[in-house]
């Protein structure tokens, strides 16, 4: 059942248990009123309009509070006459709650489903809340157990037996001198990966050893060569190039007329 009410030259469609704002009624918070002026009762199928109000409806209230409305701006202007005035207003207001709706013997609050209490509905929540945390535990227990049942057992690592420290490997090297000799010029690759030479005396005594390195054995041979050269230019005779070929070759003549 629902009503249709005129309060403060506004109409309003109210249930029970709506509340509305209507404009300021001289009454208290807490106060019960009722309003007199109903235009129109549905109940259902049957709806019974006023002329202008419904004979023997009323609807009761309860008096919530009082507020104020949204700020409205009134501005007036004249043109051309220097005239602008600005003024607020903020509408004072009543809050009504409905709590019956009468007409023709019948109450709508009678017939309306009541609504739990506060109190019935945070107790509800409450329950509510305790079982499914219940709920959640049990789930939560289960999965665990499955959990455990299913990991396979861990397996004992092999033991890795300590290898020895691999011992430092000689350098690997080239003797230029004669089988069973340790006098002369050395070729040897140090441990960077570089071909270097040494030079020995002939009491096995490191003389010298090159500060360059190599990529490859025939750079050694071509440094190492002019070395040689150099140390045969200070003693007073020379020797031949390691690149050149040490074959005999047929002395070359001059070309002639009859060559041409």
């Amino acid at each position: 059942m629902y009503a249709v009410i005129e309060t403060g030259g506004k109409q309003y469609r109210v249930e029970v248990g709506t509340e509305l704002e209507v404009e300021l009624l001289d009454v208290e918070p807490g106060q019960s009123i009722t309003l007199e002026r109903v235009l129109l009762v549905a109940d259902g199928a049957e709806a019974t309009v006023g002329t202008p109000v419904v004979d023997g409806a009323a609807v009761e209230a309860e008096v919530l509070g009082a507020t104020r409305g949204e700020k409205v701006i009134a501005f007036k202007y004249r043109p051309k006459a220097r005239r602008r005035v600005k003024k607020g207003h903020r509408q004072e207001l009543t809050v009504l709650r409905i709590n019956d709706i009468r007409f023709g013997g019948r109450s709508a609050a009678d017939s309306a489903p009541k609504k739990p209490s506060k109190a019935e509905s945070r107790k509800a929540l409450e329950e509510a809340a305790a079982k499914q945390a219940a709920d959640d535990a049990a789930l939560a227990a289960k999965l665990n157990v499955a959990t455990e049942a299913a990991a396979p057992e861990p397996k004992a690592e092999p033991k890795v037996k300590a290898e020895p420290k691999a011992k430092a490997e000689a350098p690997k090297a080239d003797v230029t001198a004669s089988p069973g000799s340790t006098k002369g010029f050395e070729i040897f690759e140090d441990k960077a990966g570089e071909w270097r030479w040494r030079l020995r005396a002939s009491n096995g005594e490191l003389v010298a050893v090159s500060e360059q390195g190599f990529s490859s054995k025939s750079g050694v041979v071509r440094s190492l060569d002019v070395v040689r050269r150099n140390a045969a230019a200070a003693e007073g005779h020379t020797e031949a190039d390691a690149t050149e070929t040490t074959t005999d070759a047929a002395p070359k003549r001059s070309r002639t007329k009859k060559d041409a």
